[in-house]
């Protein structure tokens, strides 16, 4: 399990996914879609990539409008594992649609 980061770290490290906001002990994005369908389109490839880092983000989707949260559960709040996948996840919205 990756070490929790201090809060320097944390601000550090948000200047390399700038479309994320810190939420308490998480980061969080939310994506804006054409449809519903291009949202639903979009989490299956952010459950695929999930999948891949053995690291699951939380989602809310509302109609076209997809909410990712990010935070390593176990460890408490962030550490390295969630600004990797926010940083793969961020790849992933140009070709969505987002």
């Amino acid at each position: 399990m990756p070490a929790l980061l201090d809060t320097e770290a944390v601000q550090s490290l948000l200047q390399e996914v700038p479309d994320w906001n810190l939420e308490g002990n998480a980061i969080v994005r939310s994506l804006e879609f054409p449809s519903f369908l291009s949202a639903i389109a979009f989490v299956n490839k952010v459950a695929e990539e999930a999948e891949k880092a053995k690291h699951h983000p939380d989602i809310d989707i509302r109609w076209q409008t997809v909410r990712l949260v990010l935070s390593s559960h176990s460890a408490g709040g962030l550490t390295s594992a969630d600004f990797m996948l926010a940083r793969k996840l961020d790849q992933l919205c140009p070709q969505a649609g987002a």
